[in-house]
């Protein structure tokens, strides 16, 4: 089975047609060459994560959609291509496909092992693994002429595989806290990930990005409001999904989700008080979360009614007021209706990838959710650019400032607690008047 195959991959158009020059003096932006480069690949790169652990888990499980996961991974994979290509031509594009697709498998074949209880199977599908961190992270050395030095370039490849295989083991063994806290460590190394790739590419080719940084200010926030929108959108679907079958880690997907929220409000509290983190939670939460959570429950009870309610609630009471929200809070440079809009169609996006999941329509279901992923990246950078915007100076800097607040998000180092700060800064320094309440998820 065959997803449909993307016209023209973004992360091959930000380089094909690579953005205008930026002036040394001039106000930061969130979209220059380097920083189209290093959002992309966030894109592709993190899609491949989710993708990858959905693909794995749906194959252990028998799940009638695990062949349209698997496909929907590989077109991601076959995606990447001509992107490799607009930098490094034909012949590496070649070499990344030849080493990339069969990776893919790799984890498939990973997954039925562990489902059949064949060892010696599983054994040599994690020494295909393995071999794959080895071989990638040299081309990935060799392509950007050492600016990604090898053995870092292996380590991070082969970090990456093992926070997908770290997530798969916990689930099968009905560990699924540990699952899906590894699951958002992983998604956040991704980001990780990209930002030191899209800097080694940017050194080695400085004038095909115009001499820009991936590294600016206005960059990591743009990258920390993909990185927490699209994680928001992939947690969606699984807890829709998850609390429509009635799934026994349905609990442990909406605590994730919970984490994500949180790391929103605590970085909201640590610029703007604990009042005002209250008060974003509640609008965040009270017909979105919340509400998501309501249309998986009536599904799951053929109840046409509570659909109806809770799709409303989505469409319409969500979107409005966070729309709201968010024109009053970038005081105007992310116009309320525009807002409104995006969200209408983040909203339908996650409705419609469900609904074509319950009737059946996996292939379909597939497209819509790479469709509503690459979304979440449009919306991340039409907020970080009216954040910007409003607050220039705040990012006028290179690099994000080196001592951070402590939010609560881990430990000094960790890289989610630090590109919120920024993010939280830009957004939330400013006031807003629109804001509700939610219950948090309690573990079972």
């Amino acid at each position: 089975m065959k997803m449909k195959k993307l016209l023209a991959p973004a992360l091959g158009l930000a380089l094909v047609f690579p953005a205008v020059g930026v002036q040394a003096e001039e106000a930061p932006k969130v979209t220059t060459p380097a920083a189209d480069l290093r959002a992309n690949l966030d894109q592709l790169l993190s899609e491949h994560y989710t993708l990858a652990v959905e693909s794995m888990m749906k194959t252990y499980d028998g799940a009638p959609d695990a062949a349209a996961a698997q496909a929907a991974l590989e077109q991601n994979g076959e995606d990447m291509t001509p992107a490799i290509a607009s930098i490094y031509g034909e012949e590496a594009a070649q070499q990344f496909e030849d080493i990339f697709t069969p990776h893919n498998m790799y984890t498939d074949d990973l997954a039925k092992a562990v489902k059949d209880g064949d060892e010696e199977a599983e054994a040599k599908a994690e020494q295909e693994v393995e071999d794959f961190a080895n071989e990638f992270g040299s081309f990935l050395a060799t392509a950007t002429e050492g600016n990604l030095p090898e053995e870092a370039a292996i380590e991070a490849v082969q970090a990456h595989e093992d926070y997908v295989q770290d997530t798969f083991d916990a689930y099968v063994e009905g560990d699924y806290k540990s699952a899906y806290s590894d699951y958002l460590k992983g998604f956040d190394n991704i980001f990780d990930i990209s930002k030191a790739l899209s800097g080694a590419i940017t050194a080695q080719s400085p004038d095909k990005f115009e001499n820009t940084a991936v590294d600016t200010q206005a960059a990591d926030l743009r990258s920390a409001m993909n990185k927490l929108a699209a994680e928001h959108f992939a947690l969606a679907e699984m807890s829709l999904a998850k609390g429509a079958m009635g799934a026994e880690d349905y609990d442990f997907v909406t605590w994730a989700e919970d984490q994500n929220t949180a790391d929103f409000k605590a970085a909201i509290a640590s610029v703007y008080g604990d009042e005002g983190a209250d008060q974003f939670e509640q609008i965040w939460t009270t017909d979105h979360i919340n509400a998501q959570g309501d249309l998986a429950s009536a599904v799951a009870n053929e109840d046409q009614e509570g659909i109806d309610a809770a799709k409303s609630r989505l469409e319409n009471d969500f979107a409005s007021k966070f729309g709201e929200f968010l024109g009053t809070a970038t005081e105007g440079n992310l116009p309320a209706d525009a807002a409104k809009d995006a969200i209408m169609q983040h909203e339908n996006s996650v409705i419609m990838t469900f609904e074509q999941h319950v009737a059946g329509d996996y292939e379909q279901s597939y497209q819509t959710y790479r469709d509503g992923y690459a979304l979440m990246f449009t919306i991340g950078q039409t907020l970080s650019d009216a954040i910007v915007k409003q607050n220039p100076d705040m990012f006028a800097g290179q690099n994000m400032p080196e001592a951070m607040p402590n939010t609560g998000l881990g430990d000094g180092n960790d890289h989610t607690a630090s590109i919120i700060w920024v993010t939280a800064a830009g957004l939330f320094v400013v006031g807003s008047g629109f804001l509700i309440q939610r219950k948090a998820n309690k573990l079972k």
